[in-house]
């Protein structure tokens, strides 16, 4: 079997594949994944591997058509704008370092206040 014969089959299966899972998505309520799955010839294990398969695939799909990195502008009044409305909903911390002003509050993920100073940090 060649590669693109093998590649032609692997596409079909993935779709045939999707085509399971919503129409298993789409069960009547109250039936669960395992009785889907004993309805249709399937084990779970195997359900869920298809679903992850499936979502994967679409996940290299979806990132091949993502650009890179992408920049779009916002006029500072609007910014300025936002900034006086979360500092008057919610009570936080103001850090100010090249001239950006950042509101962190207390349900402020970690991680994104981590990567938002990363950014400053590099911006000229």
């Amino acid at each position: 079997m060649s590669s693109e014969t093998s590649m032609v089959a692997a596409d079909f299966r993935l779709q045939e594949w999707a085509a399971q899972i919503r129409e298993c998505q789409s069960r009547p309520a109250g039936m669960s994944v395992v009785g889907w799955c004993a309805c249709h010839g399937i084990t779970k294990a195997n359900y869920y591997y298809r679903l992850r398969r499936v979502r994967e695939a679409c996940l290299e799909t979806i990132q091949g058509e993502i650009p890179v990195q992408q920049m779009v502008p916002v006029q500072p009044s609007l910014l300025q704008q936002q900034e006086q409305e979360v500092r008057n909903t919610q009570p936080g911390l103001d850090i100010s370092i090249k001239g950006l002003c950042i509101h962190v509050t207390g349900s402020t993920p970690m991680t994104l206040l981590t990567e938002v100073l990363k950014a400053v940090q590099h911006a000229e």
